[in-house]
């Protein structure tokens, strides 16, 4: 049976995946590089020593969880995103063992971005990968993004990208973390902001922040730091960022479908995978497609089905 490897060492997961074409069916490991408490992140020096290590225990631990068969192709992410100078030094770590697998076992090697990877992966989790052929808008909602799509087929890229909507400064994860970090979380913060946000007794009123298709979030921490100084509860807190986030995604996607007509739509990236977040956004547009939270976080599942289907159109 072909299998299909690939790797994801980003800011803040070392991943591994296997797509068994065959099955259609997935196989992957993942582990948080280590972030001090308090700490709202890692040097990228910290991240490769962290990558280097975590790398190979985790293709161990990947290969020794199945029947390994036939290994046809090798791919990882190397750029944060398919544009001109995106760049981090994370990701070379990745690269370099899908080099050296690639030439000791004399198959194909591919390349491509984090941000490919995170979409291809929502597509096959939503049971959707027949959108590469289409049209569509994806969101990509994260720690180092908040990025509205316009996603089209290629056949080099498989998903061809143009930006439509950003965020103009904080980006929705960075607002979640720090939001989190503020009120006594552990960094990454998401996980635990929801089980707090879950236990709020009143919404307070949020508006999103556009400049035409784009959005700011700065304003959140502010007026969570504003809030938790005046003696609201964390709770309150913890939902009125969600809350804000969620609106925001919502805005942004009114603005693209307004230009770009009603496509469908996709949402990928860590942010995405929460609850509450979802929900309101499924309020408004109840026909989008979500990844599950294991393919919504960092995650290499959508590398390995980029391998896979650079190698059937070839």
């Amino acid at each position: 049976m072909p299998e299909y490897l690939g790797l994801d060492t980003s800011n803040y997961t070392t991943s591994a995946a296997v797509y068994l074409s065959e099955e259609g069916r997935i196989v992957q490991v993942k582990r948080l590089l280590p972030v001090k408490e308090g700490e709202l992140g890692l040097r990228q020096s910290d991240a490769v020593f962290h990558h280097t290590k975590q790398l190979p225990e985790l293709t161990e631990q990947l290969f020794g969880s199945y029947e390994h068969g036939e290994l046809a192709a090798v791919s990882a992410s190397v750029r944060p995103r398919n544009t001109e100078g995106s760049y981090m030094p994370c990701f070379l770590v990745g690269e370099g063992t899908a080099r050296t697998l690639s030439a000791a076992n004399g198959i194909p090697m591919h390349r491509t971005s984090h941000q490919v990877g995170h979409i291809l992966a929502a597509l096959y989790s939503a049971g959707r990968l027949d959108l590469v052929k289409e049209r569509f808008i994806a969101f990509h909602v994260s720690g180092g993004t908040t990025d509205c799509l316009l996603c089209e087929p290629d056949d080099e890229e498989i998903v061809h990208i143009t930006e439509i909507g950003t965020s103009l400064d904080l980006k929705a994860g960075q607002a979640v973390d720090r939001t989190g970090v503020m009120l006594g979380l552990r960094f990454p913060a998401g996980a635990e902001l929801e089980k707090l946000a879950m236990k709020a007794d009143k919404s307070i009123k949020v508006k999103a922040v556009m400049k035409g298709s784009n959005c700011c979030l700065s304003g959140v921490e502010n007026k969570c730091r504003t809030m938790l100084e005046s003696g609201e509860k964390p709770e309150n807190i913890a939902k009125y960022c969600l809350d804000f986030v969620a609106a925001t995604a919502i805005a942004m996607t009114e603005a693209a479908q307004a230009e770009h007509g009603e496509l469908p739509l996709v949402f990928a990236g860590g942010v995405m995978s929460d609850v509450i977040i979802r929900d309101r956004i499924l309020e408004r547009f109840p026909e989008a497609d979500f990844a599950e939270p294991q393919y919504s976080c960092d995650n290499a599942a959508g590398v390995a089905i980029y391998g896979y289907l650079k190698s059937i159109g070839e």
